[in-house]
């Protein structure tokens, strides 16, 4: 069996998630294909995310998207934020919903037992269906005929039991507004998918994550029991094993660049699931600066890759400054590719600002 190594990985992920040359698909088809973008920061990782990854893209192409109802913001993969569209949202967050159960039992269980959650789940549902509700709203609002309960519990339980988009102006590049919500099916005008397939869910996953093995998988969705989906697809994939042995499934027609393939200079946004999507990072983040980007608070920086890996940190401040932060002593060529990326989000943002190459850190 072939031996992928960390090089061939790498250049394999970086392809798929057109970081290795920025495409020039439509935004709604590049979101598709990554199977969402993480928008558990708003507004700035989604749009950064697709900035790093197309050619020619502007604001308010996303937000177009975001206000034509053809992408939503809604809890999905790990049980986070995500920027998916209607198709996606209609199906993956009925595969999704155990996910949100586990959320939902090891957080709140306590503060919500003895509690008839389908009844709950009625009540939230009209009161967010009779218009758009913030979770403080939404609990207060439950807590009325519940005194004795936590509100804040009750609107999580609402988060975890229905589907609930988040409506803009939440989530606008430049606008911004409390994070209101109401159910998809209400917002779409669609029902969810009865009968979404799992097997999709693995082989999407695959055409923009793999070579990747099921404890890949299981990290970048967080729904477990995927093996058994993984068994059944195999047929139609290709085996690897990276260099610790473990097996990795793939696409066979899925683009596996040459390990030596270049890799330019990126800015990649903060949150991106190019980097919360596999088990074993190391494809994409050295293991020794893993704890400068996967911060104890949860916080993940955007960050900057050199030669396919991560090499420093990131960030686009409220001043419109782009600011760098390497890890490591930048070569000539890469510092002004890092340069030319920061003036490009600068760009982006609207011009003006300044970028800022800090010393190494």
């Amino acid at each position: 069996m072939t031996v992928l190594g960390t090089r061939a990985l790498s250049r394999a992920l970086l392809a798929r998630q057109h970081l290795l040359a920025r495409t020039d698909r439509t935004p709604l088809e590049v979101i598709h294909h990554l199977g969402g973008l993480q928008a558990q920061a708003a507004p700035q990782p989604p749009y950064l995310g697709l900035l790093s990854r197309l050619d020619g893209f502007a604001p308010e192409q996303l937000t177009g998207l975001i206000e034509q109802r053809a992408v939503v913001r809604i809890a999905l993969q790990r049980g986070t934020i995500h920027l998916v569209t209607a198709e996606d949202c209609l199906t993956l967050r009925p595969l999704l919903q155990p996910v949100l159960d586990q959320a939902l039992r090891t957080t709140y269980g306590k503060r919500l037992a003895g509690l008839d959650l389908a009844v709950l789940a009625a009540e939230a549902r009209a009161l967010v269906e009779e218009e758009p509700r913030t979770f403080q709203r939404l609990g207060a609002l439950l807590a009325a005929t519940r005194p004795d309960r936590d509100p804040a519990a009750l609107a999580q339980a609402a988060r975890c039991l229905l589907p609930l988009v988040q409506v803009p102006p939440r989530g606008l590049w430049g606008r911004g507004g409390p994070a209101a919500h109401t159910t998809a099916e209400a917002w779409l005008g669609r029902p969810l998918d009865p009968e979404p397939s799992p097997d999709g869910l693995v082989l999407r996953y695959l055409a923009a994550f793999g070579p990747a093995g099921a404890a890949d998988l299981r990290k970048w969705c967080g729904l477990p029991g995927l093996g058994p989906v993984l068994q059944r697809v195999a047929p139609r994939l290709l085996t690897f094993r990276d260099e610790q042995g473990r097996l990795l499934y793939d696409l066979p027609q899925a683009p596996r660049p040459e390990p030596d393939a270049p890799a330019p200079v990126r800015l990649v946004a903060p949150f991106d699931n190019l980097l919360l999507s596999h088990a074993d990072r190391s494809r994409v983040l050295p293991e020794e600066y893993k704890g400068r980007v996967m911060t104890r608070n949860g916080l993940v920086p955007g960050t900057l890759l050199v030669d396919g890996l991560v090499a420093g940190t990131w960030g686009l401040t409220g001043e419109r400054e782009v600011a760098v932060q390497p890890f490591v002593r930048l070569a000539p060529a890469d510092r002004e590719a890092a340069e030319a990326e920061a003036h490009r989000v600068l760009a982006f943002a609207g011009g003006g600002g300044a970028v800022r190459i800090e010393a190494v850190g």
